[in-house]
């Protein structure tokens, strides 16, 4: 608790405030206000397929609220304005949790906890970023959240599907057309510049629905795949570093692997014993988290290992700026 208070108190000496994080701002971990990046997707070429991109990304985007084990990101706003504030950092990947709501709506969820946004707020601010910044694009993975189980959160009646395509018709020129219109293949970035692309919308048990996103995710179920490492399962402090190594060896192999797939690499993970921002931090006195690990690793030169030339889609809780920079500056133009 003194390093928190400590912390806080030097920066509003600074004069600068950061939003809620539930632990001291590092290079790698929170102060994500910090990096500046609204149109940093400028200087790529057109020709460039996104799958050959190092994009950060954000594990549950929009979980803001709801205590140490809920909350996964840094808390700039209700209504997604932290949405705002992770594209503003240049953050170009998403993970958004959808749960049906009354009235044939969407509404933000992690687990049981609402997120006090909406679809329409997710969507509206999106739009708002692209007519802005045109020569961006991003990436959503969107996922059914509901299990109508214990300790999930329920669903009011409504098909899920076509509580989506409502959404596609209302936000028309959000969306790449051909990944919410049936299965796509992966674009260049010419061709999806000022849209957001689908690449999955996931079932609330991991299946993907068959008309939506990238013929190249169609077999991404829940957890790891071939082109997927989400082992998000971190037992306890002491398994954090099984989880650094599982990240690692997928950033490796994302870097050597092929162009035109897309990686996806979730640094998150979560547990009773192991809460998100721990696993991201690391544990005292010993214990390294991920962000800090990942970005070392990628400093490290070729006499310790090879360069880390492609990242993927790093789906990151807490990113922090120099992170951030770091995963954007991967980018070779």
């Amino acid at each position: 608790m003194r390093s928190v208070l400590a912390a806080t108190v030097v920066l509003v000496q600074l004069g600068v405030v950061y939003a809620q994080c539930p632990g001291s701002v590092t290079a790698s971990v929170c102060g994500l206000s910090k990096a500046s990046y609204p149109d940093w997707m400028g200087r790529l070429p057109n020709d460039r397929l996104i799958s050959d991109l190092s994009i950060p990304a954000t594990h549950d985007s929009l979980a803001i609220v709801g205590g140490s084990l809920t909350q996964c990101q840094e808390n700039y706003g209700q209504s997604a304005d932290t949405l705002t504030a992770q594209l503003k950092a240049g953050i170009r990947g998403f993970d958004i949790r959808l749960r049906i709501a009354e009235g044939n709506k969407f509404t933000i969820h992690h687990g049981p906890t609402y997120q006090n946004a909406n679809f329409d707020d997710v969507l509206t601010k999106l739009r708002s970023f692209l007519e802005a910044n045109p020569t961006e694009t991003v990436l959503i993975r969107a996922k059914r959240e509901c299990r109508n189980e214990f300790l999930s959160c329920n669903d009011a009646p409504g098909d899920f599907e076509s509580i989506f395509r409502s959404y596609v018709s209302a936000y028309p020129t959000v969306f790449w057309a051909p990944a919410v219109n049936g299965r796509a293949d992966i674009p260049r970035l010419g061709d999806v510049r000022g849209k957001a692309v689908l690449m999955v919308l996931h079932g609330n048990s991991g299946g993907p629905y068959g008309a939506f996103g990238l013929h190249h995710f169609a077999g991404w179920t829940d957890g790891s795949t071939t082109y997927v490492q989400d082992d998000y399962n971190v037992a306890n402090t002491g398994a954090i570093a099984t989880k650094r190594d599982k990240v690692r060896r997928f950033l490796d192999v994302t870097s050597a692997g092929d162009k035109s797939k897309i990686y996806v690499n979730f640094g998150s993970g979560s547990s009773i014993l192991a809460h998100p921002f721990t696993i991201a931090n690391g544990a005292a006195p010993s214990t390294t988290g991920v962000n800090p690990f990942l970005l070392g690793y990628m400093r490290e030169g070729p006499e310790v290992h090879a360069p880390v030339v492609r990242t993927g889609v790093m789906m990151l809780d807490f990113p922090g700026a120099d992170l951030i920079t770091q995963i954007i500056n991967t980018n070779q133009v």
